[in-house]
Protein backbone atom coordinates (compact mmCIF):
# COMPACT_ATOMS: atom_id res chain seq x y z
CA UNK A 1 0.00 0.00 0.00
CA UNK A 2 1.29 3.97 -1.25
CA UNK A 3 1.70 5.40 2.59
CA UNK A 4 2.87 8.96 2.61
CA UNK A 5 3.06 11.68 4.71
CA UNK A 6 3.21 15.63 5.84
CA UNK A 7 5.42 16.34 8.89
CA UNK A 8 5.58 20.02 9.81
CA UNK A 9 7.89 21.58 12.81
CA UNK A 10 5.21 23.71 15.59
CA UNK A 11 7.87 26.59 14.72
CA UNK A 12 5.34 28.89 13.41
CA UNK A 13 1.90 28.44 11.31
CA UNK A 14 2.18 27.42 7.84
CA UNK A 15 2.65 29.31 5.20
CA UNK A 16 2.80 29.29 1.41
CA UNK A 17 5.63 27.23 0.98
CA UNK A 18 4.34 24.54 3.63
CA UNK A 19 0.89 24.31 1.48
CA UNK A 20 2.91 23.28 -1.71
CA UNK A 21 4.66 20.28 0.70
CA UNK A 22 1.91 19.33 2.13
CA UNK A 23 -0.32 19.43 -0.83
CA UNK A 24 1.91 17.37 -3.55
CA UNK A 25 1.87 14.78 -0.86
CA UNK A 26 -1.51 14.89 -0.23
CA UNK A 27 -2.52 14.91 -3.81
CA UNK A 28 0.03 12.14 -4.75
CA UNK A 29 -0.95 9.79 -1.78
CA UNK A 30 -4.57 10.34 -3.00
CA UNK A 31 -4.08 9.66 -6.42
CA UNK A 32 -2.61 6.44 -5.93
CA UNK A 33 -5.24 5.41 -3.25
CA UNK A 34 -2.78 5.37 -0.63
CA UNK A 35 -2.75 6.86 2.80
CA UNK A 36 -1.62 10.30 3.51
CA UNK A 37 -0.07 10.54 7.47
CA UNK A 38 0.47 13.89 9.54
CA UNK A 39 3.35 13.82 11.63
CA UNK A 40 4.14 16.65 13.64
CA UNK A 41 8.21 17.05 14.21
CA UNK A 42 8.26 18.45 17.59
CA UNK A 43 11.75 17.28 18.65
CA UNK A 44 13.33 20.82 19.04
CA UNK A 45 11.73 22.98 21.83
CA UNK A 46 13.74 25.59 21.43
CA UNK A 47 12.55 26.55 17.93
CA UNK A 48 9.07 26.16 18.86
CA UNK A 49 6.38 27.94 18.99
CA UNK A 50 3.46 27.89 21.82
CA UNK A 51 0.23 26.41 20.29
CA UNK A 52 1.99 26.41 16.77
CA UNK A 53 0.83 22.70 16.24
CA UNK A 54 -3.08 23.67 17.11
CA UNK A 55 -2.45 26.28 14.40
CA UNK A 56 -1.37 24.29 12.08
CA UNK A 57 -3.79 21.60 12.33
CA UNK A 58 -6.55 24.01 12.11
CA UNK A 59 -5.53 25.21 8.71
CA UNK A 60 -5.46 21.90 7.42
CA UNK A 61 -8.91 21.52 8.41
CA UNK A 62 -9.76 25.19 7.17
CA UNK A 63 -8.41 24.00 3.82
CA UNK A 64 -9.61 20.58 3.27
CA UNK A 65 -6.95 18.52 4.10
CA UNK A 66 -7.84 15.03 5.56
CA UNK A 67 -5.35 12.56 7.28
CA UNK A 68 -5.24 9.38 7.89
CA UNK A 69 -4.65 7.36 10.95
CA UNK A 70 -3.83 8.99 14.20
CA UNK A 71 -1.05 12.19 14.22
CA UNK A 72 2.36 10.97 15.33
CA UNK A 73 3.86 13.09 18.02
CA UNK A 74 7.58 12.91 17.45
CA UNK A 75 7.77 14.18 20.97
CA UNK A 76 6.58 11.29 22.09
CA UNK A 77 8.45 8.73 20.79
CA UNK A 78 11.98 8.83 22.37
CA UNK A 79 11.80 5.79 23.60
CA UNK A 80 11.90 4.43 20.01
CA UNK A 81 15.19 7.00 18.95
CA UNK A 82 17.16 5.91 21.90
CA UNK A 83 16.25 2.13 20.57
CA UNK A 84 17.95 3.08 17.61
CA UNK A 85 20.83 4.88 18.74
CA UNK A 86 21.40 1.79 21.15
CA UNK A 87 21.42 -0.37 18.12
CA UNK A 88 23.89 1.85 16.80
CA UNK A 89 25.76 1.87 19.55
CA UNK A 90 26.04 -1.75 19.55
CA UNK A 91 27.26 -2.32 15.97
CA UNK A 92 30.28 0.41 17.28
CA UNK A 93 28.57 3.25 15.06
CA UNK A 94 28.83 5.59 17.14
CA UNK A 95 30.93 8.06 19.39
CA UNK A 96 31.11 10.89 21.50
CA UNK A 97 31.76 14.55 20.19
CA UNK A 98 33.04 17.51 22.30
CA UNK A 99 33.57 19.97 18.85
CA UNK A 100 31.65 23.43 18.83
CA UNK A 101 30.47 24.87 15.38
CA UNK A 102 33.36 27.30 15.29
CA UNK A 103 36.10 24.35 15.90
CA UNK A 104 34.45 22.75 12.77
CA UNK A 105 34.37 25.38 11.00
CA UNK A 106 38.05 26.92 11.46
CA UNK A 107 39.09 23.26 11.08
CA UNK A 108 37.08 23.70 7.58
CA UNK A 109 38.87 27.11 6.69
CA UNK A 110 40.84 26.39 3.38
CA UNK A 111 37.57 23.81 2.56
CA UNK A 112 35.00 24.46 -0.35
CA UNK A 113 32.58 22.73 2.47
CA UNK A 114 32.71 24.27 5.70
CA UNK A 115 30.39 22.04 7.93
CA UNK A 116 32.29 18.96 7.28
CA UNK A 117 33.06 17.56 10.44
CA UNK A 118 36.95 16.65 10.19
CA UNK A 119 36.96 13.97 12.78
CA UNK A 120 38.69 15.23 15.48
CA UNK A 121 37.14 13.25 18.07
CA UNK A 122 36.65 10.02 16.15
CA UNK A 123 39.77 7.97 18.54
CA UNK A 124 39.53 10.37 21.30
CA UNK A 125 36.60 7.86 23.62
CA UNK A 126 36.50 8.08 26.93
CA UNK A 127 38.81 11.10 26.96
CA UNK A 128 36.03 13.90 28.11
CA UNK A 129 33.11 12.27 29.50
CA UNK A 130 32.52 15.65 32.21
CA UNK A 131 32.19 17.71 29.11
CA UNK A 132 28.56 18.41 27.17
CA UNK A 133 28.89 16.04 24.18
CA UNK A 134 27.34 15.05 21.14
CA UNK A 135 26.59 11.22 19.31
CA UNK A 136 27.94 11.37 16.15
CA UNK A 137 27.37 8.21 13.82
CA UNK A 138 30.83 6.97 11.57
CA UNK A 139 30.24 7.51 8.07
CA UNK A 140 32.38 4.36 6.37
CA UNK A 141 29.95 4.74 2.75
CA UNK A 142 31.85 6.84 0.44
CA UNK A 143 28.92 7.77 -1.58
CA UNK A 144 25.10 7.35 -1.45
CA UNK A 145 23.20 7.49 -4.64
CA UNK A 146 19.06 7.58 -5.16
CA UNK A 147 16.65 8.08 -8.26
CA UNK A 148 14.89 11.37 -6.98
CA UNK A 149 10.95 11.06 -9.08
CA UNK A 150 11.10 14.29 -9.90
CA UNK A 151 14.54 15.97 -9.70
CA UNK A 152 16.13 12.74 -11.28
CA UNK A 153 19.42 10.75 -10.32
CA UNK A 154 21.16 12.41 -7.12
CA UNK A 155 24.63 11.85 -5.60
CA UNK A 156 26.72 12.79 -2.47
CA UNK A 157 30.23 11.86 -1.17
CA UNK A 158 29.11 11.56 2.36
CA UNK A 159 32.63 11.29 3.76
CA UNK A 160 33.93 14.66 1.65
CA UNK A 161 30.80 16.40 1.66
CA UNK A 162 29.11 16.21 5.30
CA UNK A 163 31.73 13.44 7.59
CA UNK A 164 30.42 11.96 10.69
CA UNK A 165 27.23 13.15 11.67
CA UNK A 166 25.07 14.05 14.67
CA UNK A 167 22.67 11.84 16.02
CA UNK A 168 21.97 13.39 19.10
CA UNK A 169 23.06 16.81 19.84
CA UNK A 170 25.03 18.19 22.73
CA UNK A 171 21.94 19.97 24.44
CA UNK A 172 20.42 16.41 24.86
CA UNK A 173 18.10 16.56 21.99
CA UNK A 174 17.74 13.89 19.03
CA UNK A 175 18.78 15.18 15.37
CA UNK A 176 16.21 15.45 12.57
CA UNK A 177 17.84 12.78 10.57
CA UNK A 178 17.83 9.91 13.63
CA UNK A 179 13.68 11.04 14.44
CA UNK A 180 12.81 11.42 10.51
CA UNK A 181 14.64 7.97 9.85
CA UNK A 182 12.63 5.89 12.67
CA UNK A 183 9.36 7.65 12.29
CA UNK A 184 9.16 7.37 8.45
CA UNK A 185 9.87 3.07 8.73
CA UNK A 186 7.58 3.19 11.92
CA UNK A 187 4.80 4.70 10.08
CA UNK A 188 5.58 2.42 6.99
CA UNK A 189 5.56 5.42 4.44
CA UNK A 190 6.70 4.46 1.27
CA UNK A 191 7.04 7.14 -0.46
CA UNK A 192 8.63 10.73 0.97
CA UNK A 193 7.20 13.90 -1.13
CA UNK A 194 9.25 16.97 0.92
CA UNK A 195 10.86 20.42 -0.48
CA UNK A 196 13.90 20.84 -2.45
CA UNK A 197 15.57 22.12 0.50
CA UNK A 198 15.43 18.67 2.21
CA UNK A 199 17.28 17.18 -0.92
CA UNK A 200 20.87 17.03 0.69
CA UNK A 201 19.73 15.41 3.59
CA UNK A 202 18.38 12.36 2.02
CA UNK A 203 21.44 10.31 1.70
CA UNK A 204 22.23 11.12 5.50
CA UNK A 205 18.71 9.58 6.13
CA UNK A 206 19.25 6.34 3.48
CA UNK A 207 22.89 5.58 4.92
CA UNK A 208 21.23 6.11 8.59
CA UNK A 209 18.27 3.37 7.38
CA UNK A 210 20.76 1.12 5.83
CA UNK A 211 22.82 0.99 9.23
CA UNK A 212 19.07 0.28 10.95
CA UNK A 213 18.40 -2.18 8.62
CA UNK A 214 15.48 -0.39 7.67
CA UNK A 215 13.54 0.35 4.61
CA UNK A 216 14.44 3.02 2.18
CA UNK A 217 11.05 5.18 0.62
CA UNK A 218 10.90 6.30 -2.54
CA UNK A 219 11.91 10.55 -2.68
CA UNK A 220 10.29 13.21 -4.47
CA UNK A 221 11.54 17.03 -3.52
CA UNK A 222 9.01 19.50 -5.07
CA UNK A 223 10.77 23.11 -5.76
CA UNK A 224 10.33 25.43 -2.90
CA UNK A 225 8.96 28.86 -2.51
CA UNK A 226 10.77 31.96 -2.35
CA UNK A 227 10.42 35.43 -1.67
CA UNK A 228 11.79 38.83 -3.67
CA UNK A 229 14.95 38.05 -1.83
CA UNK A 230 15.60 34.75 -2.81
CA UNK A 231 15.09 33.69 0.52
CA UNK A 232 12.75 30.48 1.12
CA UNK A 233 9.86 31.02 2.92
CA UNK A 234 10.27 30.14 6.59
CA UNK A 235 9.95 31.97 9.98
CA UNK A 236 13.29 33.06 9.64
CA UNK A 237 12.12 34.72 7.12
CA UNK A 238 9.31 36.34 8.04
CA UNK A 239 6.86 34.57 6.03
CA UNK A 240 3.29 35.48 5.78
CA UNK A 241 0.97 32.83 7.39
CA UNK A 242 -1.63 31.04 4.66
CA UNK A 243 -5.03 32.91 6.14
CA UNK A 244 -8.26 32.01 6.14
CA UNK A 245 -9.78 34.03 3.01
CA UNK A 246 -9.11 33.44 -0.67
CA UNK A 247 -8.91 29.83 0.54
CA UNK A 248 -9.84 28.63 -3.19
CA UNK A 249 -7.25 30.95 -4.54
CA UNK A 250 -4.86 29.52 -2.59
CA UNK A 251 -5.04 26.44 -3.36
CA UNK A 252 -5.43 27.34 -7.31
CA UNK A 253 -2.12 29.19 -6.65
CA UNK A 254 -0.85 26.08 -4.73
CA UNK A 255 -1.47 23.43 -7.93
CA UNK A 256 -0.17 26.26 -10.36
CA UNK A 257 2.61 26.49 -9.03
CA UNK A 258 3.24 22.67 -8.72
CA UNK A 259 2.37 22.76 -12.49
CA UNK A 260 -1.23 20.80 -12.55
CA UNK A 261 -2.68 24.00 -15.08
CA UNK A 262 -5.89 24.23 -13.22
CA UNK A 263 -8.45 25.99 -14.90
CA UNK A 264 -8.83 30.25 -13.82
CA UNK A 265 -12.24 29.54 -12.88
CA UNK A 266 -11.36 26.97 -9.92
CA UNK A 267 -9.70 29.83 -8.18
CA UNK A 268 -13.46 31.20 -7.06
CA UNK A 269 -14.94 27.50 -6.57
CA UNK A 270 -15.53 25.81 -2.97
CA UNK A 271 -12.91 24.28 -1.32
CA UNK A 272 -13.98 20.79 -2.07
CA UNK A 273 -15.06 21.21 -5.80
CA UNK A 274 -10.94 22.59 -5.88
CA UNK A 275 -10.23 19.07 -3.97
CA UNK A 276 -12.02 16.82 -6.20
CA UNK A 277 -10.74 18.08 -9.70
CA UNK A 278 -6.65 17.89 -8.45
CA UNK A 279 -7.27 14.41 -6.96
CA UNK A 280 -8.20 13.77 -10.16
CA UNK A 281 -5.90 15.84 -12.39
CA UNK A 282 -2.70 15.14 -10.63
CA UNK A 283 0.44 13.94 -12.53
CA UNK A 284 3.31 13.80 -10.82
CA UNK A 285 5.13 14.10 -14.40
CA UNK A 286 3.85 17.79 -14.53
CA UNK A 287 5.93 19.14 -11.44
CA UNK A 288 8.52 21.03 -12.29
CA UNK A 289 11.96 20.13 -12.11
CA UNK A 290 13.27 23.90 -11.20
CA UNK A 291 14.57 23.62 -7.70
CA UNK A 292 13.05 27.35 -6.74
CA UNK A 293 9.71 29.51 -7.46
CA UNK A 294 9.07 33.01 -6.83
CA UNK A 295 5.87 33.53 -4.94
CA UNK A 296 4.89 37.14 -4.39
CA UNK A 297 3.35 37.12 -0.65
CA UNK A 298 -0.51 39.05 -0.28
Amino acid sequence: MYIGRFAPSPTGPLHFGSLLAAMGSYLDARKQGGLWLLRIEDIDPPREQPGASDNILRTLEHYGFEWDREILYQSQHHEAYRDALQTLSNSGKLYECICSRKQISDANKNNSVTSVYPGTCRERQGEHHDRPYSVRIRIDTETVTFNDLIQGHYGQNLIKEVGDFNLLRRDGFFSYHLAVVVDDALQGITRVMRGHDLLDSTPRQIYLQQQLSLPTPEYAHLPIAINAMGQKLSKQTFAKAIGSDNTGKTLWQALSFLGQQPPEILSKAPVQEIWQWASTHWDLKNVPRQTEIFYKEQ
